[in-house]
Parts: structure tokens; sequence; C-alpha cells
């Protein structure tokens, strides 16, 4: 175990330390559209989020009350069938149905991290070295807790790559590797459309516009999370409102860029690519793009289940100079945190992720 003693970060030269250089903020922006859960202490480590499946659809596929079927050569028209299901036949009572639930398991898993310290660090070290270790804590658990959500949301099965081509002539691959252009409209209306067919429900509140000048109605939509790397191709997208010009200035937190059409875009330094997975050479070679998931999320389509609250991180500070059986003299202290949580999609066809390229600037 490694451990921070009074020699791990040599003094700065000088009779004045001065202040200690800021380090960067993690950021976090993923939980802003999702179902958030509080599960209540010493009552499980599992919660089931439970639907019901629709008349006509399967657990397997919720979001299809029926489907265009073929027989032969005609194709039997599924809203007829549909509506042929529930006619009455005078004076005979209909068989009964019944329902079926459809459930997702969330079981809870702990995050912990540590840091350590001696006491001759603690006592004699030019800075505060705790202090600091509490906030390098603090920031660093925010960090883990988006980064927990972000690996459940690119596994989201109900995905599309981008290849090349712009505007309308924009074409989409079959996986991966083949992804080879960056996004452009035609990905997005396709997205939407595929959320729109699943019955996924817009997030987003109308934003009414204002009587200032140069501002537009926003509408009520879906949100999508990426990088900021993909800044200079979103604000490319033909039609694209900036934050700065929505009518009612309510942007759902402070990194939402804008918006296009009904898709409203927050951007995260957090939400890394896949290095090196896309086309241009060999993947996984140095010639080969980065892969960036672009997340896209309708209502209730996703859950984070967190114990005791969102913000619920137990800290840890033993400081050195406490002694005990195990340390007599005290020589030793610890700073960290610890948390329960987990995430998990609701529903694959009310979620999207589009996986594209960035432009090099």
């Amino acid at each position: 175990m490694a451990i921070q003693n009074y020699d791990t970060s040599a003094a700065r030269i000088g009779k004045m330390a001065g202040e200690i250089i800021g380090h960067a903020m993690a950021t976090e922006v993923l939980v802003t559209a999702v179902t958030n859960k509080d599960m209540p202490k010493n009552k499980s480590d599992t919660i089931i989020f439970r639907s019901w499946v629709p008349f006509g659809a399967t657990s397997a596929s919720p979001n299809k009350f029926f489907e265009t079927t073929q027989t032969g050569l005609a194709a039997v028209d599924p809203t007829s069938v549909y509506v042929a299901n529930h006619l009455t036949t005078e004076g005979v009572t209909p068989a009964a149905d019944t329902i079926t639930p459809r459930d997702v398991t969330v079981t809870l898993q702990q995050f912990m991290a540590l840091y350590s310290l001696t006491d001759k660090d603690f006592d004699l070290y030019e800075d505060d070295v705790a202090e600091a270790m509490k906030e390098q804590t603090g920031q660093r658990m925010g960090l883990l807790r988006e980064l927990v959500v972000y690996g459940k949301m690119k596994a989201c099965t109900n995905k599309f790559f981008a290849g090349a081509g712009t505007g309308a002539s924009a074409t989409t691959v079959a996986s991966r590797v083949l992804v080879a252009g960056v996004i452009q409209e035609r990905h997005i209306a396709k997205v939407v459309k595929s959320l729109k067919a699943n019955h996924g429900k817009a997030i987003t509140k109308i934003l009414s516009p204002s009587t200032n000048v140069g501002t537009r109605a926003v509408e009520a939509g879906y949100v999508c999370y990426v990088h900021t790397d993909a800044e200079f191709d979103i604000r490319a997208l033909p039609g694209f409102i900036p934050v700065a010009q929505y009518g009612s200035r309510q942007p759902i937190n402070e990194w939402e860029l804008g918006t296009w059409n009904n898709v409203r875009f927050v951007l995260s330094p957090e939400l890394q690519p896949y290095p090196g997975a896309g086309a241009g050479g060999t993947p996984g070679t140095a010639g080969a793009y980065d892969v960036y998931p672009f997340i896209f999320l309708s209502q209730d389509a996703f859950a984070a289940v967190k114990l005791r609250g969102q913000n619920a991180i137990d800290p840890i500070y033993l400081p050195p100079n406490q002694k005990d059986k195990n340390d007599p003299g005290g020589q030793r202290g610890y700073i960290g945190a610890k948390f329960w949580m987990q995430a998990e999609v609701l529903n694959q066809g009310w979620m999207a992720v589009l996986e594209a390229n960035v432009t090099a600037i």
C-alpha cells in the first residue's frame, strides 16, 4: 500500500509556499435527465424497476404493440388485426387477458477511494496535505459516479454508426470499426425516428420565446450527451440554436451547448471516446479514427440508484496521531470516501447511442 510520507512530494523552494495550483474539476452531467432513485438504508442491495408489457407487445420487444407481418406475398395490416382482436360478438363475453410484468434488476455496488499520510507529513510538511486530500477525494468521487453511469449508458444496445457523407447524403455503417464520419442531421433524424417508433417520450419542457431580440422558441425533445470535442461539429449543424438564443434562458445545466430540432446537446470533457477504434486505418492503431459515443435519452430510459440520496458519500477521515493497537504511535492517517450505487438501462428502445468521429481542428 502506498503511503504519503514527508519525502513523497519535494517541498517548493523558498520560505513562502504560496497557493497550491488549482486542479481540474470533474464534471457530472449524465444524471440530469435520468430517473434518480434513492435506496433507503438497511433495506436491500437490490432494487427492481417494474413496468407492464402493453397488449400486443412482448417482454423482449415492449415498445412494439403490433408488427407488420407477411402471409405469402400479401402484407397483413397490423392495425386491422389489432382492432379485430377487440371486436365483440353479441351476447358473448370475450376471453379475458392477463398482463405481464417486465422487470429490470439493479444491484448496488460499493466504490471507494483512500489516501494515507504519515504523522510527520501531517505535522511538519509546509502544505495542508490532509485538506488537499479531502478536496481530491470529493472530486474523485464525482468523476467515479459519472463514469459508472457513462459505462452503462455506452452499453445500450440500440446503436447507430456514422459513415461518410454530409447532409442528406450522410450514411450509416454496420459497426464501430467502420465509423468514418462526423455527426450529420441525417444521423440525428435516424436516431430520433427510432426513439419515436419505440414510443420514447420527450424529456424537456417547451421553452417559450421571449421578447428579447434574436431569441427563438425551443421545442420539447430528447437530450444528447457527448464529449466536448464534438462541439465544432454540433455547431456546424444547419439550424443549430445555441443556448444564448434560447427564449426563456433555461438550459438543462451549465454544460448545455444548444439544440438542433428536438435534441438538446449537453457536453462534458469526461465522456471520453474509444481511441483508435474507427476506420481510417487498422483499428487500435495511430491511423484509426477515435469514435465518440453520442448518447440520446428519452424519458424514463435510464436509472441511477444511490444509497441514501444522490449526494450520499460516506467520508473517511482518520487523522494521524490517533493511537490504537494497530498504530500505537498514531503514525498513520487515512482520508477517503465510499458510496453505494449502480445504474442501468430501463428500456433499450427509449435511448440510443450514435457513434461518430469528430472533426480534427
